[in-house]
């Protein structure tokens, strides 16, 4: 800067620019631009449902999990692999808690006043825990908690007792169904004891 122009900043007085000086750009707002997004990759997975009073799994199939997005959501999608047909999608209007064990992805889903558990058998740990962080992405109520953090907290108490109630009601069956079993097998040894003496 020149000396003249320093005393003019100095001043607070406005500087005179010739206009031909003057070239103005504009920029496109950040917003309006295209953020490039990091794609998902799909995960391959081993499908297993539990309905609601039943005790044991059934196998679905193999599945692939793609994350979708919407807006500013997303979702995860399980699709069958033969077939090409979705068999759950994951997203923010979900009540669910999803927990890692092992390969296994465990998913406790709330209809109604059921619980319909989904496992997903995903090739190794890494994938395994991506699989996880998607889900809980997807499904995580954000702008609740961030409105209303008390209701949010009171939803997610909710939902862990109804996949715990549940969980005690399916363990306590099957512990009367083997104590019937026992039984069963007891009665029929008294019997053969009685008839061979």
């Amino acid at each position: 800067m020149s000396d003249m122009d320093e005393d003019a900043v100095m001043a607070g007085t406005p500087l005179q620019v010739p206009e031909s000086q003057v070239v103005a750009t504009y920029d496109e707002p950040a917003s309006s631009v295209a953020q490039p997004r990091r794609e998902f990759k799909d995960i391959q997975v081993k499908v297993h449902v539990r309905r609601p009073e039943r005790d044991s799994w059934m196998y679905l199939g193999r599945a692939l999990v793609s994350q979708e997005f919407i807006g500013q959501s997303s979702r995860v999608v399980v699709r069958s692999m033969s077939s090409g047909k979705v068999l759950i999608v994951f997203g923010e209007v979900s009540d669910l808690q999803a927990e890692k064990r092992g390969n296994f992805v465990v998913i406790g889903c709330i209809e109604g006043s059921s619980v319909v558990s989904w496992s997903l058998n995903a090739l190794n740990n890494s994938e395994t825990l991506r699989l996880l962080a998607s889900i809980e992405l997807a499904c995580y109520k954000c702008s609740l908690a961030v409105i209303d953090p008390r209701t949010h907290a009171k939803i997610r108490r909710r939902i862990e007792r109804t996949i715990k109630e549940d969980r005690r009601r399916r363990h306590k069956r099957r512990k009367d169904h083997d104590a019937m079993i026992d039984a069963f097998s007891r009665q029929h040894l008294d019997e053969d004891v009685e008839s061979n003496s």
